[in-house]
């Protein structure tokens, strides 16, 4: 068993590639006919809204549980009130930043195809008078994350800070017990239920007042990121049964494409659909394929990505600005991709290289370098480089053992 102090390069790795799932993801929703986006191209393709649907089930509740094996490292040596500043610098700042600089050309761009006749000048200060998106201009788009994640952290730090503390491991020692054999499914059920009982009478909003079910749901992901570090038998349990989770992940993806593509969902073949125990059977599919990519991803990643390498502390300085940047970035281009008359595999593949290039190009040049910038996007100050003769706080403070260096995971 790894002890839950030690750092665990995985959750690193994981939270990388889920934040790249988001940009594929992204990358790809101009292309694609089945979800409303800001802009669509006229031709789509039946692939890459294949590969988005599977990603789409698990990619955020993933980045949802990483992030509470964030919330759980950041306590671990902060109180409750530190770890409450820290989360409002890191966290509110950014989305504050974000949603008066970083959003607005998204919407811009999606209203130049819908008949505005101005140049941004114009349209900026619309965000402050037309209300919110999408009869105004007013947004966070895919800030909603930062926002829920803000959330969340602040009204739970408290009740969380005890869980980790010495009374708080005594009174959920049960969780020690779903570490044995294969019982760590259970940690599953409470959300499979909430979504399945809430998902018909609160759908998906991101507004933050009407989205209830999912403040549940995604709650839940957070909270059990963060009880499976807090319990790291849990992690072990995974990693044991990753095999599981894998076939239980396939089958359950493949439950679901099977009534997807063969026309058999509820809604298309039971008049009283809403009511019908098979609709409530097949919501659970979702959640409960979502459970068993995450528990596969815990379960390989510990295994084989448990690995520090020299360059993963660039990425993961780097991830969090990719993820705040990476939506906008990729509207701009698309806007321009989408008069061209290239097909549509030419066109994500130029959007898809394009948008990373630049993205990654900004961050390095205009992000990384500069204290100011580095604040707005929630990253750490730069460490100032010793005077000559005078010894930097590295070579004066005692060295550290693997069991006290607690996990460098960056803000998602």
């Amino acid at each position: 068993m790894q002890p839950a102090s030690t750092r665990q390069a995985y959750l690193d790795w994981l939270r990388v590639l889920s934040i790249l799932a988001v940009f594929f993801l992204h990358a790809g929703m101009a292309f694609v006919e089945e979800w409303e986006w800001h802009l669509k191209n006229k031709e789509t393709s039946n692939l890459l809204m294949e590969v988005n649907f599977w990603l789409g089930r698990f990619r955020m509740p993933l980045l949802f549980f990483i992030s509470g094996t964030v919330t759980f490292f950041m306590l671990k040596s902060r109180t409750t009130g530190a770890f409450i500043g820290l989360r409002f610098r890191r966290l509110f700042i950014p989305l504050v930043f974000g949603i008066l600089v970083i959003v607005p050309p998204q919407v811009y761009m999606e209203r130049l195809t819908q008949g505005f006749n101005g140049n941004f000048a114009d349209f900026y200060p619309t965000i402050f008078t037309t209300g919110p998106y999408p009869a105004g201009n007013f947004s966070w788009h895919h800030l909603w994350f930062i926002v829920y994640l803000f959330l969340y952290d602040i009204l739970f730090a408290p009740l969380l800070k005890w869980m980790m503390s010495e009374q708080g491991k005594e009174r959920l020692a049960f969780f020690n017990k779903l570490a044995k054999r294969q019982l760590v499914y259970w940690l599953a059920v409470p959300s499979v239920i909430a979504y399945t009982a809430m998902n018909l009478s609160f759908p998906e909003t991101h507004d933050l007042i009407h989205d209830w079910s999912r403040h549940i749901y995604w709650l839940l992901f957070l909270m059990t990121g963060f009880i499976c570090v807090n319990f790291p038998g849990l992690t072990d349990s995974l990693e044991r049964n990753r095999r599981i989770s894998f076939l239980l992940a396939f089958a359950s993806i493949l439950c679901i494409n099977y009534i997807r593509w063969n026309d058999l969902e509820p809604e298309d073949l039971i008049s009283n659909w809403r009511s019908d125990w098979r609709t409530y059977a097949y919501m659970s599919l979702f959640p409960i394929t979502a459970w068993c990519w995450i528990f596969t991803a815990i379960g390989y990643g510990k295994k084989y990505l448990n690995k520090k390498h020299r360059i993963q502390n660039y990425i993961n300085e780097a991830i969090y600005p990719f993820y705040i940047l990476h939506q906008t970035i990729i509207v701009i281009i698309v806007y321009y991709v989408l008069q061209s008359p290239d097909p549509v595999y030419g066109k994500f593949i130029f959007t898809f290289i394009t948008s990373f290039v630049l993205i990654m190009c900004i961050y390095h040049l205009l992000i990384r370098p500069y204290d100011i910038t580095r604040f707005l996007f929630g990253m750490k100050p730069k460490k100032k480089e010793a005077k000559p003769g005078v010894k930097n706080d590295a070579e004066t403070a005692p060295v550290k053992t693997a069991a006290t260096i607690p996990s460098a995971i960056q803000i998602s």
